[in-house]
């Protein structure tokens, strides 16, 4: 019996080193797709935090959509004005920040509108007068 385990010994050394290996590998994996890009994105987020300045329109965890009133940054809260009511949120609650549209930016068309210039511009007679012109071949 002992003769089996004496074959079997340098094979179980290798398989020590393959199996340390692979533990490398699985925590290497394990860093770079979980624990790396959450590191970047906290960071990303301590970055929008801290430029966060009165006036600026936020979207907040629950949804609210609003415009920062003011700071604190002592107790790290914010106080905002959702349409005239003012409340006070942790720094944290803010979601994203939602850029502000340009005050010379044209308004967009209605609907209505596209739809007619669209036609315009379209030539419709000449087709017409195709499909009359195959009717009455059709119907000779």
């Amino acid at each position: 019996m002992n003769t089996v385990f004496l074959a079997n010994a340098p094979a179980a050394g290798g398989n020590n080193f393959m199996m340390l290996g692979l533990f490398v590998v699985l925590i290497a994996i394990t860093y770079f797709g979980m624990i790396r890009p959450q590191k970047k994105q906290q960071q990303k987020r301590m970055e929008m935090m801290n430029q966060l300045k009165k006036g600026d329109r936020v979207v907040l965890v629950d949804g609210l959509h609003a415009k920062i009133d003011s700071i604190n940054d002592k107790d790290k809260t914010v106080v905002v004005d959702a349409d005239g009511i003012y409340l006070t949120f942790s720094r944290m609650a803010v979601r994203q920040i939602v850029p502000s549209t340009p005050a010379s930016a044209e308004p967009a068309k209605p609907a209505e509108a596209q739809v007619q210039a669209t036609e315009a511009s379209q030539p419709t007679k000449p087709v017409e007068a195709e499909k009359a012109a195959e009717n009455d071949e059709v119907n000779k």
